[in-house]
């Protein structure tokens, strides 16, 4: 019974759906802004809310986040897509609304940060479009949508590590964490490179190793007495160094400069965090 009267009700309304998107004017850069606006603008209303109710408005705001993508996107998303392209604007949302709770009670402070958000949001839009487009096709502009999409990433992981690490957490749960978000960015990032409806078995292997790397560095680090930034920044680099040579091998170009180049960023930002520390006045 319930078929028979839900089948006619989902034709019905998917021709008006139809009928409506023909009659849209609207084009992808246009429908791009229009997203960004509304989530900029939400983004900036969590901040207007008491304090119980902002954690509730994150995950709101990171399903709107994830959705609006979605409808974006909607041409040509499908199978695996449905995941890999979307989570980067969804968690880039919901690292900068946590990230907004840790600046300063100031509009000067948080209207340039939501007005970076919304450059970022749009990169990101584009970005992924590529990457959709690229998945059926070959387009010019691949090359610079994954330095605009591997920048991002390195910016939203930063940011989140450095909210997870601001709670403060034990030792246990700060690794695991680390590790699912060096393993989940990994996986997209890493999934750019080769854009297969299929995803390869190097492709979730390269991610795992990232993760269990990540999550190694985490155990050991939180029981260092080091400053919260630098220790995200130390996280990011790594997350740079590892990612970045396994997209160099995906691509087939992981030569010897290549190798000497990641690991001198790595060893150069540890050092940095090997001499500032804190031993004398523990965390």
């Amino acid at each position: 019974m319930n078929g028979l009267v839900s089948t006619p009700f989902v034709v019905k309304v998917s021709r008006r759906w139809k009928r409506w998107e023909r009659h849209m004017t609207v084009s992808k850069r246009q429908l791009f802004v229009i997203i960004t606006v509304i989530l900029t603008i939400v983004l900036v209303l969590t901040q207007l809310v008491s304090g119980e109710f902002r954690y509730p408005m994150v995950a709101l705001l990171s399903l709107a986040a994830y959705f609006l993508s979605a409808f974006g996107l909607r041409e040509d998303l499908k199978g695996i897509e449905w995941m890999s392209l979307l989570i980067l604007p969804t968690l880039f949302t919901t690292a900068t609304a946590l990230f907004y709770f840790l600046l300063p009670v100031r509009w000067l402070t948080r209207l340039p940060v939501a007005a970076l958000y919304a450059v970022g949001m749009y990169a990101l839009l584009l970005t992924e479009n590529i990457y959709n487009v690229a998945a059926i096709r070959t387009i010019a502009l691949l090359r610079a949508a994954h330095s605009v999409g591997f920048v991002l990433t390195l910016v939203t992981y930063f940011l989140l590590t450095q909210t997870l690490l601001a709670f403060r957490l034990w030792a246990f749960p700060n690794m695991l964490l680390v590790g699912v978000l060096g393993g989940v960015f990994a996986f997209q990032s890493l999934w750019a490179m080769e854009l297969e409806s299929q995803v390869s078995k190097r492709v979730y292997l390269f991610s795992l190793v990232v993760a269990v790397i990540q999550m190694e560095l985490a155990w050991v680090l939180s029981f260092w007495p080091i400053r919260t930034t630098l220790l995200a920044l130390f996280y990011t680099t790594t997350y740079y160094g590892i990612t970045g040579l396994a997209q160099q091998y995906l691509t087939e170009r992981l030569y010897k400069r290549t190798i000497i180049e990641f690991m001198s960023v790595m060893a150069i930002v540890f050092l940095i965090v090997l001499f500032t520390a804190r031993w004398r006045d523990p965390i």
